[in-house]
């Protein structure tokens, strides 16, 4: 698998970059964001994105590489506020791992994005229909009045789990288990920032509701009475 690293820290970088050859990872080397660019086209499997780069900030080079290329890419970052992380999801980064980070959870972190990101696509189902939004399972596609919107695959995973069984709530502790693997508290703020995401990215207000305490559940659409 190979991984393309932007970090302008070149103690950062060498560190990394000795970790990821120890999971048997082939490194390439961004230190700007125009490298960045040049080196995306080369097709990684997989791009872990510093937010600080010299030449430009981290978020514009997020957004320029998904005009391009449906790259799984992991933000890697010292800035953890919410607002940061919801910003950088929003333009389409698929994760966010806030330095410092255990390596073990990084590698891990990379493996989910790749494993998601190679799901192959199958079409034939029936989408799933809650007033504009369309969800097609097995495509993995999610349209908005006919317009399809860009998810990323833990945003997609959430949603498709909600869709599941909807007016049914959701422990947030069995979402954090099925669509992360872990049942850490310290995931919960994570789980809050992907939701708070897709809700603005599906822009139907009311879709996803928060039962305070408990979980979230997809409201059941409302349908027309016969003698309308």
């Amino acid at each position: 698998m190979k991984v393309l690293v932007v970090e302008d820290d070149d103690r950062v970088m060498a560190a990394l970059r000795a970790v990821l050859a120890q999971h048997g990872l082939d490194v390439a080397c961004a230190r700007t964001g125009e490298q960045a660019l040049e080196l995306v086209a080369d097709g990684p499997d997989v791009v872990l994105l510093d937010l600080g780069l010299p030449d430009r900030d981290g978020f514009k080079v997020c957004t320029q590489m998904r005009k391009v290329s449906n790259v799984p890419i992991i933000v890697v970052t010292a800035r953890a506020d919410w607002r940061s992380r919801v910003h950088g999801l929003n333009l389409g980064a698929d994760d966010y791992i806030v330095k410092p980070y255990a390596p073990a959870e990084l590698v891990a972190r990379i493996h989910a994005v790749t494993r998601r990101a190679g799901q192959a696509p199958a079409t034939g189902s029936a989408p799933q229909v809650f007033g504009p939004v369309s969800l097609h399972p097995e495509s993995r596609i999610v349209t908005v009045d006919d317009r399809c919107i860009h998810l990323t695959a833990k945003e997609f995973d959430v949603f498709a789990l909600l869709a599941r069984h909807p007016g049914v709530v959701f422990r947030r502790e069995q979402i954090m288990s099925e669509v992360w693997g872990t049942a850490w508290e310290g995931a919960g703020h994570t789980l809050e920032v992907h939701v708070a995401s897709l809700r603005q990215k599906l822009a139907t207000p009311g879709l996803i509701k928060t039962v305070r305490g408990v979980g979230y559940r997809l409201t059941l659409p409302v349908l027309p009475s016969a003698d309308a």
